[in-house]
C-alpha cells in the first residue's frame, strides 16, 4: 500500500504544531515531527532517488525551520498551513504522483 506522503508531512508539521501548543511540551510535537518524517522519508526512498529523498527530507526540515520566523509575521495558524502546504504539494510533485 502506498502512503500518501503529501499528507504524512502536511499531517505531522500541523499536528506536531497543535500538541506542543495545547500540551505546553514541545518535544511531544518534535515526537510527531520526527515521526511523520520517518515515514514520508521511508516512502520517498522507496519511490525515488537518493537525491530526490535528501530534497525532500531539506524541504520538510526547512518548512518546519521556516514555519518559526514567518508565524512571527503572519502568525502561528498562517504559518503552519502556509508550509504544511507547500510541503505537501513538493511531495505530491516529486514522490506520490509517480506510479
Amino acid at each position: 500500500m502506498r502512503v500518501p506522503t503529501a499528507a504524512v508531512t502536511a499531517g505531522s508539521l500541523i499536528a506536531g504544531w497543535q500538541v506542543a501548543r495545547r500540551t505546553g511540551v514541545r518535544p511531544l510535537g518534535g515526537a510527531i515531527l520526527a515521526a511523520g518524517g520517518l515515514i514520508a522519508g521511508r516512502e520517498w526512498s522507496r519511490r525515488t532517488g537518493p537525491v530526490t529523498t535528501g530534497a525532500l527530507v531539506a524541504t520538510y526540515l526547512g518548512a518546519f525551520v521556516a514555519s518559526h520566523p514567518l508565524a512571527k509575521r503572519i502568525g502561528p495558524w498562517p504559518s503552519v498551513l502556509a508550509v504544511a502546504a507547500v510541503t505537501a504539494a513538493v511531495s505530491y510533485a516529486a514522490a506520490d504522483r509517480r506510479p
